[in-house]
């Protein structure tokens, strides 16, 4: 597999993880700290082949691709399960077997140009994706399907929204996981 697109990760082990899964570029941010020659570095590689922002699963990479979204709105996101980045409870990309790391990468989206899908809140609670006792795992699971990533319920409708994804789409994953259980 293929990608166009410079794909951004936080350090030197995801880059070969993601390596050894698709034939790509890579730019790595070294963490929290990203340097200004690296900013650098994402800037001009957002103008000549477009960016993929994939961060590890946890509190730091979120941190890190809400940074790097800020400043290149038209990147694509890709993310990755927890499930499939975890090993002796470390989480990271660089955990993932080439196969998640495909998976989620064939997945990436990007928030530029579309418009935002009218789902809400009270949508989210009809579907059991909050206010229940399974929802944190109903949401891990349509993230993964969707490739919207792992996610509280704000933060879901936040990305289901800008990443224009209908109704008719959360509702046809969800009859899919109900149909697995």
């Amino acid at each position: 597999m293929k990608i166009k697109e410079t794909v951004v990760v936080e350090g030197r082990d995801d880059t070969r993880a993601v390596r050894a899964a698709v034939d790509c570029l890579t730019l790595e941010t070294h963490g929290y700290g990203i340097r200004p020659e690296t900013w650098d570095l994402i800037a001009e590689a957002s103008e000549r082949t477009g960016i993929i922002i994939f961060t590890d699963p946890d509190h730091a990479g979120e941190q890190i691709r809400r940074r790097i979204k800020a400043r290149f709105p038209d990147s694509r996101e890709a993310f990755l399960p927890r499930d499939k980045a975890t090993k002796d409870g470390d989480i990271g990309i660089e955990n993932a077997d080439p196969e998640s790391i495909r998976e989620a990468l064939a997945k990436a989206r990007s928030t530029g140009g579309r418009e935002e899908s009218g789902i809400t809140m009270a949508d989210l609670a009809g579907w059991g994706l909050c206010g229940r006792e399974d929802s944190a795992a109903r949401r891990e699971a349509l993230g993964a399907r969707l490739g919207t990533g792992h996610a509280n319920g704000k933060t879901l409708l936040r990305r289901l929204r800008a990443f224009g994804i209908t109704a008719a789409e959360v509702e046809a994953a969800l009859e899919d996981m109900d149909k697995e259980l």
